[in-house]
């Protein structure tokens, strides 16, 4: 697996299918937004549903600041739109079947076949300004993007 993407690095772009099957491509998201990018394991887990639930529960923050949330794991399309609707998340899920997009960022696995959790956060001209990687920590993803994003609305203002 090549190193992680890092603060400084340019966000590789990719296209992956969104819970409602539309494509969804990370060069038509920056730009006119900041994003957080929030690789997970599996939805419908106990640590992957509080920490959907803590981005739920901050998300109009984080819009308010200019940001845009989304959410990648290897779960099927269907999978993460039935996720969605159940805990009400109003941000995009996308679909990284075979771990493609995960390999690209260079998100590392704990015990080698558990995907990891890590968070960045992509400025408007696509480059990586924060990372944060914790698999039990779910919460703390949430509260150092969110950090993170008012930092970079402050360096615009």
């Amino acid at each position: 697996m090549p190193r992680g993407i890092g603060v400084g690095d340019k966000a590789p772009d990719f296209t992956l299918p969104s819970a409602s099957g539309e494509p969804v491509s990370l060069h038509d998201r920056i730009g006119e937004n900041a994003v957080v990018l929030y690789f997970y394991p599996k939805d419908d887990t106990t640590g992957c549903t509080a920490e959907a639930c803590a981005f739920r529960d901050s998300y109009e923050s984080f819009t308010d600041l200019g940001a845009d949330v989304i959410g990648v794991s290897s779960d099927s399309v269907e999978r993460h739109e039935a996720f969605a609707g159940k805990h009400r998340l109003p941000f995009t899920l996308l679909s990284d079947a075979g771990g493609k997009v995960r390999k690209l960022y260079g998100v590392p696995s704990t015990l080698v076949v558990l995907p990891g959790r890590v968070t960045y956060v992509i400025d408007r001209t696509g480059t990586v300004r924060h990372t944060f990687n914790s698999m039990m920590n779910f919460g703390a993803h949430v509260t150092e993007a969110l950090e993170a994003v008012r930092r970079l609305q402050e360096e615009s203002a």
